[in-house]
């Protein structure tokens, strides 16, 4: 079928109030490096984390006290980890990165060639700082993998409620613009969570998206 693994999605969720529990999500994490190995995934995507009633610099932190936990095992296996940042409606409980500019500072504080960034439409779109900080990304070579979908109004669910291409509010193809400038190469991979559309016949909605792709991406 001459298909090829892109990446494992997802490995994070970092932050806890407790020692013990951080140290399982490290645990956790080195699984997934294991899997993405296995599979021959070259990139961990990582959905960080928050603890909810924890403040975001404390969960930013261990955060980055993960990820470096990581890396070694990281480098041995020869996969990338993905941060990925997540719209501010996440923060409280699902990701205390929740702009690109986050993400970068991260990524240059960490100086790891096994630390990388995931770039998610979905997430980002809103940010008037988004073409600087993609660039930035990309002249640090940290962007690791590109999302497209796109967001309704009115969003129904804030998980399981995503729009094909063209089917919302995100100027798809300027972003893809900026990240094809900033020296992307890699795959355009859709990512559509919508309860809605997994209820559907999958070969007409495959179909949907390959027409959607080509018209709005």
């Amino acid at each position: 079928l001459n298909l090829e693994v892109v990446s494992l999605c997802r490995g994070g969720f970092f932050p806890a109030v407790t020692i013990a529990d951080r140290q399982k999500a490290v645990e956790d994490n080195l699984k997934a490096i294991d899997q993405a190995f296995e599979l021959g995934a070259p990139v961990v995507v990582l959905v960080c984390g928050a603890t909810p009633g924890q403040p975001l610099s404390e969960s930013r932190k261990q955060i980055q006290e993960g990820i470096v936990a990581c890396l070694a095992h990281a480098e041995a296996a020869k996969v990338k980890l993905a941060i990925e940042p997540l719209h501010p409606m996440y923060a409280g409980d699902r990701s205390a990165i929740n702009t690109l500019e986050q993400a970068n500072d991260m990524a240059e504080a960490l100086q790891s060639p096994w630390v990388g960034i995931a770039l998610d439409v979905y997430h980002l779109w809103w940010d008037s700082n988004l073409e600087t900080q993609i660039k930035r990304c990309g002249q640090n070579g940290h962007l690791a993998a590109f999302h497209v979908c796109d967001w309704k109004t009115p969003t129904l669910d804030m998980l399981n409620d995503r729009g094909l291409m063209g089917e919302g509010c995100i100027n798809i193809k300027q972003i893809r613009s900026w990240v094809e400038e900033s020296g992307f190469k890699g795959f355009h991979e859709v990512e559509i969570f919508s309860t809605a559309y997994w209820n559907e016949d999958q070969d007409e909605f495959l179909k949907k998206i390959k027409k959607a792709y080509l018209q709005y991406c």
